[in-house]
C-alpha cells in the first residue's frame, strides 16, 4: 500500500511539474515576444528619425529636391527602408481647388490614368470619389492615402498598386517636381508634352542636368506655345513618404508614414502606420 501511494504522490508531482514547464515555457516565449516587439518598434523609430534627418540635412544643403539626393538611396541594415518624395507625382487633392472641381487637374489625371493602364471608367470613379470628398457637401471621408479607394468598383489590387508610384494623395494641392517626377507625370501635367520628349527629358535630368526653377523646366521643354506662368511644376518638395521595416529573428515590424518637410522647419509625421 505504502508504494502505491509513493508512485501516486511521483505521479502528481511529474504532472504538477510538467504543467508548471509548460507554463513556464509558454510564459519565456510570451516574454521574448514582447521583447522582440519592443526591439522592433525602436528600430521603426530609429529609422523614422534617420529619415527626418536625412531630409532636413538635404533641405539645409540645397534648396532643390533631387534623385541624387542621400534620402533617395534605399536604407539597408536593421532597419531597411525607401523615402519617396510625393510630390514627384500627381497629388489627387489637386482634383479640387477652393472648394471647386479643377478641370485642368482633371484633365491631367485623366491623361496619367492613360498613360498608366487604367481603365477610363475606373479613373472617373476615382475622381469622382475624391470630389465627392473636398467639394461641399462632402458625401465621403477626405482621402488619406491611395489605400483608400480599394473599394472601387472595377480598381483591382494590382491596378493600385500600379497607381502607387504616380499617384499621391497629400492635405493640400500641390505643384509636381520636376527633378523627382517621372516621364508619365510630366506628360500628363504639361498637355503639349507627348510621352516620348517626356522620357527624353527624365534622360537629360537624371544624368545630372537638374531643373535650377520653373523657367529652366518651361525652357528645357522646348515647346515654344508653353507658358511658363502656364505650368505647375516646381523643384523643390516638402511632402515625403517612408516605407520600411525592421527585422528581429523571425519577427517583422513594418512601418508606413508620411512626412512633412517645410522649407523652414524640420520635417514632421503627419501620419504613420506600424503593422506586424
Amino acid at each position: 500500500m505504502a508504494i502505491i501511494s509513493a508512485l501516486l504522490i511521483a505521479a502528481v508531482v511529474a504532472v504538477l511539474a510538467g504543467a508548471m514547464l509548460t507554463r513556464q515555457s509558454v510564459f519565456t516565449r510570451s516574454l521574448e515576444a514582447e521583447q522582440l516587439r519592443i526591439q522592433g518598434q525602436w528600430l521603426l523609430q530609429g529609422g523614422l528619425e534617420h529619415s527626418r534627418q536625412m531630409l532636413w540635412d538635404a533641405r539645409r544643403k540645397d534648396v532643390l529636391t533631387r534623385l541624387d539626393q542621400p534620402w533617395a538611396r534605399a536604407q539597408v541594415g536593421a532597419f531597411a527602408g525607401r523615402i519617396e518624395d510625393e510630390q514627384g507625382k500627381f497629388n489627387l487633392r489637386n482634383l479640387v481647388n477652393r472648394q471647386q472641381v479643377d478641370a485642368e487637374q482633371l484633365q491631367s489625371f485623366e491623361r496619367l490614368c492613360r498613360l498608366i493602364g487604367v481603365d477610363p471608367a475606373v479613373s472617373r470613379r476615382i475622381s469622382q470619389r475624391v470630389i465627392a470628398s473636398y467639394v461641399p457637401p462632402a458625401r465621403y471621408p477626405m482621402l488619406r492615402s491611395l489605400d483608400d479607394l480599394s473599394g472601387i468598383e472595377g480598381l483591382d489590387p494590382v491596378v493600385l498598386q500600379r497607381m502607387q508610384a504616380y499617384i499621391s494623395v497629400l492635405p493640400g494641392p500641390t505643384w509636381v517636381n520636376g527633378n523627382t517626377a517621372s516621364a508619365e507625370v510630366l506628360s500628363a501635367v504639361v498637355p503639349q508634352l507627348s510621352l516620348a520628349q517626356a522620357h527624353g527629358l527624365v534622360a537629360e535630368r537624371d544624368s545630372g542636368q537638374w531643373f535650377i526653377n520653373r523657367g529652366d523646366f518651361v525652357n528645357r521643354l522646348r515647346l515654344p506655345q508653353v507658358v511658363v506662368d502656364a505650368v505647375q511644376v516646381g523643384i523643390t518638395s516638402e511632402w515625403f513618404r517612408l516605407q520600411g521595416q525592421a527585422r528581429r529573428e523571425q519577427r517583422r515590424v513594418t512601418i508606413d508614414a508620411l512626412l512633412h518637410r517645410p522649407e523652414d522647419r524640420e520635417p514632421r509625421v503627419i501620419w504613420s502606420r506600424v503593422g506586424v
